[in-house]
This record gives structure tokens, C-alpha cells and sequence, in this order.
């Protein structure tokens, strides 16, 4: 009974695991309407047959794999069709425009003045009068664009001259090397070892580095602060 019991479990966690991983890799809060639906209900009768011995595996099986298939049937529907993207996932809704709150649009969302502010104390806004627009996704977060007194700062605005952005690239994680990234960034671990020993730090204490491809790098001591240093290093970026 007890070895029936483990089976069961195993079999169902690692199809569950697998659906959920094909399904996607969004978190809960950035699903849409249908696709909590089917996680929701997956997960429900993920538990049945791994409690109900008497029921045949495949019977517990075959709804989990079921759910699944209309998952990615809907998800293709939504990708080829913008009225069926409409029909399913709803449309995005602005409940503050230049005018103010759109009470109405709140009614319609089911949403009031407390739960409004909290979400935009939770994009960094805290007075209305500095949002222009916000918008609530179909996903249920709100976007917000604020007004131009009260946006953000940023180089073009200032007018200044930024180096270009580049996407680091991990030299060492728990302090391991990582050699497919070294490989890829062109790099030699004597090139890891040298900016280390730059850094007046031990090797062995090192768990993590990473590197941009302005050389700048970044470097994690397990018991210590952090250290940047720069480097002669000249990537490209295009990892």
C-alpha cells in the first residue's frame, strides 16, 4: 500500500511538473484569467489519485493531460485571434486618465479608491495628481504613466552621453567557475584568477562574479562587501 502510495505520487508530481513547465514559466500574479483557471483546477486533481488508490492511475492521468491540451489549444487561439485574445483574456482598462479616476472603470473591475491607491503606492506613486494614466492589464497589474513633471529622470531627458547597455555574463556562481560562460565570453580562468588576486580577495572565498562588456566587474566575497573593479576586458555583449 505504502509503495502504491509513493508511485502514484511520483508519477503524478513529475507530469504535473513537466505540463507546468511546457505550459510556461509565468508567476501566478502574471496569468491570465483561463490559464489560473487550469492551474488551479491541475493542481485539485493532481491530489486524487495519488490519495485514492482504488482509482486507475490513468484515470488521474488522463484530466491533468486534458486540461493541458485546452490550455495550449485556448493559448493558440489567443495568439491567432484578436477578438478570441478579447473574448478570454479581456482587454486593458483605464481607470485614471488626465480627467482623473474613472469611477466607473473601477465599478466595472470590481475595484475601489483603497484598493486603486494601494496599487499605485505599489508602482512608487503615491498622489494621484502625479499620474496621467493608469492602466489595469488583463493580467490584474496596473501600469502607470506618470505625468511629465513627476517621470522619472533619465540621460536623454539630462541630454548626457551613456555608455551603451550590455547584459553582464556570470564568471562564478556558489563559488564555482562557470566554463560554458567563460568559453563564451572568450575568457581563460588565468584572466578570473588575476582580477581576483586584483581584488585583494582569495579565490576560495569567492562566490560569485560577473562581467559586462565594458569590463566592469563585479565581485561577491562569501563573508565580505562586494568589489567592482575594471577591467581591460572588451566584450561584446551578445551573449
Amino acid at each position: 500500500m505504502t509503495y502504491t502510495l509513493i508511485t502514484r505520487s511520483i508519477v503524478i508530481y513529475f507530469l504535473v511538473f513537466i505540463l507546468l513547465r511546457i505550459m510556461g514559466k509565468r508567476q501566478i500574479g502574471e496569468m491570465q484569467p483561463f490559464e489560473l483557471v487550469i492551474t488551479l483546477i491541475i493542481a485539485d486533481l493532481a491530489t486524487i489519485p495519488m490519495a485514492e488508490t482504488a482509482l486507475p492511475l490513468v484515470h488521474g492521468i488522463i484530466p491533468i493531460v486534458t486540461l493541458a491540451i485546452i490550455h495550449f489549444a485556448l493559448t493558440f487561439l489567443s495568439m491567432k485571434s484578436l477578438f478570441f485574445r478579447k473574448l478570454i483574456n479581456g482587454k486593458p482598462i483605464i481607470v485614471v486618465n488626465p480627467n482623473g479616476v474613472d469611477y466607473e472603470a473601477l465599478r466595472k473591475l470590481n475595484m475601489n479608491f483603497n484598493d486603486l491607491m494601494e496599487n499605485l503606492r505599489g508602482c512608487g506613486y503615491f498622489n494621484l495628481e502625479e499620474v496621467l494614466y493608469a492602466i489595469m492589464q488583463t493580467n490584474g497589474t496596473l501600469t502607470v504613466l506618470p505625468r511629465a513633471p513627476y517621470a522619472p529622470l533619465n540621460a536623454n531627458n539630462a541630454k548626457i552621453d551613456v555608455e551603451p547597455s550590455s547584459l553582464p555574463i556570470i564568471l562564478i556562481s556558489e563559488g564555482k567557475p562557470v566554463k560554458e560562460n567563460l568559453k563564451l565570453a572568450k575568457l581563460e580562468q588565468s584572466f578570473l584568477d588575476e582580477q581576483i588576486k586584483n581584488a585583494k580577495l582569495n579565490p576560495d572565498d569567492v562566490i560569485f562574479a560577473q562581467i559586462n562588456s565594458q569590463g566592469k566587474m563585479y565581485i561577491q566575497p562569501k563573508n565580505e562587501s562586494f568589489v567592482v573593479i575594471e577591467t581591460n576586458y572588451k566584450g561584446e555583449g551578445n551573449w
